[in-house]
């Protein structure tokens, strides 16, 4: 039995000090989550409060107050699960750490909102229901909260089970459900359901066959050449020029419409004129920059790195400016409805409605946001900045293609289709080197088919899961949808 020393006794101390202290981590670690949630629950009441005093605390007002709650519960989620597709690539692939992107994604989605967002929205989801169907006011008013409450539980679940899904597919899974339920199949326009159906597949593909396409760009032209860093002062700044001209012709057409209209040709011409002007300002940056770098692949990444975060802060920026109205404009359309006692499609929103959709993204981003960065950033697949660059790019040239095509597509779909593209791509061409490795080695040491196979460089259970996310959203957020119509209907809002 050990003598009670001195020596022993600090011993002791020392132990029980350490048990404390990891006592308090652990505690502090499970607090964790509790914070967010009160964080929410108060943002939710503020964002009522804020409703009453706009809308003069009346009686009447029961429904914009409740509808105020709801749309920042929706707000919450879209930065809990959206925003992650536009800071997963930049975090994993360490062109930015957790903190910056949190930081630089609540700046830039609120300032796109604020600033570029909600000029004339389409409250009905584009059309998705007619409000010509709708002769009674309250069944509108409750079709709109219905939509608003069941697309933001959709979003939160699929949150909770790590599953990136579309915001504006949920939004438009749930008018549809409020709208039948309230009014009839007939008041559903089925040739845009088509269409956002459609898009479902068009989305993630064109993403994908964009992003492997940049890719395999990158490694033909300048991985693979003998001379790696005077490909790289080449080819940088004429990718740096594309994703500055993607990215100009994207906000113009997505982000700029509350300041000057812009047609498909104007953007192109914007989009072609900023990026020759950044393309030939960056090429003596690449140049500098490049100076002692050794010939290697880990010094391309440094080169990747600036574009990257760039391409991250506009593409938050560009996502505010356009899926903001997922949160508010079916709130726009309840105020709207509680003023004039009509119905319209499309509305104008209000200051005080763009403020709560702004803050609640970005709340939801500080507060759970990390959840779904690590998934889309890490958990599919590896990602570099070289990688990273590539889905950033592919996101704002797939969005051009779709506006063009006049297709409706889902960023969401886009970005994890990027993600998927780049993996995919990498197993191919893995797979590609590897058979013309084994076919110059004698059979005794070549792999067996099964072992090729089990190296893969996308996780098929992210895969599968996300898959069935996407496909189960519309009907889901429908279901959900009319359930809440129909308590709504009885609690008499």
């Amino acid at each position: 039995m050990p003598q009670d020393t001195p020596t022993n006794r600090w011993k002791t101390l020392d132990q029980d000090l350490n048990r404390l202290s990891r006592l308090e981590a652990a505690s502090m670690y499970a607090s964790r989550p509790l914070v967010g949630v009160g964080a929410s629950l108060v943002f939710v009441t503020l964002a009522a409060l804020a409703a009453a005093i706009f809308t003069g605390g009346e009686p009447q007002s029961l429904a914009v107050i409740v509808a105020a709650a709801f749309g920042a519960y929706m707000a919450l989620n879209i930065g809990a699960n959206d925003v992650a597709n536009n800071m997963g690539p930049a975090v994993r692939a360490k062109a930015l750490s957790m903190l910056g992107a949190i930081a630089i994604a609540a700046i830039f989605e609120s300032a796109g909102a604020l600033l570029a967002g909600g000029d004339v929205v389409a409250t009905i989801s584009k059309g998705i229901i007619d409000p010509a169907g709708f002769t009674d006011v309250r069944m509108f008013i409750r079709a709109m909260m219905a939509a608003l409450l069941s697309a933001a539980i959709w979003v939160n679940i699929a949150t909770w089970v790590g599953a990136p899904v579309s915001t504006t597919h949920s939004v438009v899974g749930g008018v549809m459900g409020a709208g039948i339920a309230a009014a009839g199949l007939a008041t559903v326009d089925w040739g845009t359901m088509g269409a956002i159906a459609a898009s479902w597949v068009i989305s993630p593909l064109l993403g994908g066959v964009i992003a492997a396409a940049v890719l395999a760009f990158i490694k033909w032209r300048i991985i693979y050449v003998e001379d790696k860093i005077a490909a790289a002062r080449t080819w940088v700044p004429v990718l740096i020029g594309l994703m500055t001209a993607a990215f100009a012709a994207y906000l113009a057409l997505k982000g700029l419409k509350r300041i000057i209209k812009i047609d498909m040709t104007d953007a192109l011409l914007i989009g072609a004129v900023a990026g020759i002007a950044l393309g030939a300002l960056s090429a003596p940056l690449i140049r500098r920059q490049s100076e002692g770098l050794e010939n290697r692949n880990r010094s391309l990444k440094v080169l990747f790195r600036i574009p990257l975060v760039v391409s991250a802060a506009l593409l938050s920026f560009a996502h505010g400016a356009n899926d903001v109205a997922n949160a508010v404009g079916p709130l726009a359309a309840v105020v709207y409805a509680q003023q004039s006692a009509g119905v319209a499609g499309e509305v104008s929103i209000p200051l005080w409605v763009m403020i709560i959709g702004a803050l609640g993204i970005s709340f939801g981003l500080v507060f759970f946001g990390p959840k779904l960065i690590g998934m889309v950033g890490s958990q599919i697949t590896k990602l570099n900045p070289m990688r990273a660059y590539c889905v950033a790019i592919s996101a704002a040239i797939t969005v051009i293609a779709a506006s063009w095509l006049g297709l409706p597509v889902s960023s969401t779909h886009i970005a994890v289709g990027g993600v998927f593209g780049v993996g995919f791509f990498r197993e191919w061409h893995a797979a590609r080197r590897a058979r013309k490795f084994q076919a110059g080695q004698p059979p005794a040491i070549r792999l067996p088919g099964q072992e090729r196979a089990r190296r893969k460089l996308v996780r098929r259970s992210h895969f599968l899961t996300i898959i069935a996310a996407w496909v189960i959203t519309v009907p889901a957020a429908a279901l959900l949808s009319a359930g809440c119509f129909a308590l709504l209907h009885g609690l008499g809002f």
